[in-house]
């Protein structure tokens, strides 16, 4: 399984603002996470324009020079600070955007369409065998290196399992609803989000 937490917008200039989203922290009695205690580490790893936006693990800031190596220094300090590990996965403004620009299906509701940020573009292969993963009457497609998912009635009562189509896929990431990276986008836009 491939867990690069690499940048997918390689062309972006460092000094754009980033979201770097944080895989499974402060919810449902994973592990817990500080949010003040994460813009404290993005700080002391140099990162200017500090923010973040609700608990999730959402990190909003300018990396202090490559991307890449930022995600490498900061998964390294939450292990060393709070004992577990987790992906930590990049996206520029212009790559969320674009990401979200390019969700495929009718949003009914923000909160009912979810875009998953990949840890690397799964393989065509992977991508036909996923389609096995029964889905009820929900619907994904996985675009470069994104999963965008429509929940019929809602993540509560999904009709597709997410981990098993992810483990299909051969990748891990990391979920946000239309609604978030909307916000999302907001704020990396103004270059002025707040804590």
């Amino acid at each position: 399984m491939r867990h690069a937490s690499s940048e997918t917008d390689p062309a972006a200039s460092s000094v754009e603002p980033h979201a770097f989203l944080l895989r499974a922290v402060n919810v449902g009695g994973t592990a817990k996470l500080p949010m003040a205690e994460l813009r404290a580490l993005a700080a002391d790893l140099g990162a200017t324009g500090v923010s973040t936006y609700i608990a999730s693990g959402n990190l909003l800031c300018t990396p202090p020079g490559d991307v890449a190596a930022f995600v490498g220094a900061l998964e390294d300090a939450i292990e060393q600070r709070f004992e577990f590990r987790r992906e930590v996965i990049a996206r520029s403004l212009t790559a969320l955007r674009t990401a979200r620009d390019a969700h495929p299906f009718d949003i009914a509701n923000p909160a009912f369409s979810y875009i998953t940020s990949l840890t690397a573009a799964p393989s065509e292969a992977d991508v036909r065998s996923a389609s096995g993963v029964p889905r009820g009457d929900d619907e994904w497609t996985v675009i470069g290196s994104e999963l965008h998912v429509r929940y019929e009635r809602g993540a509560s009562q999904a009709g597709i399992n997410t981990d098993a189509l992810l483990r299909r896929l051969g990748v891990t990431g990391t979920a946000r609803n239309l609604r978030t990276v909307n916000e999302l986008v907001r704020r990396l836009s103004d270059d002025s989000p707040e804590a």
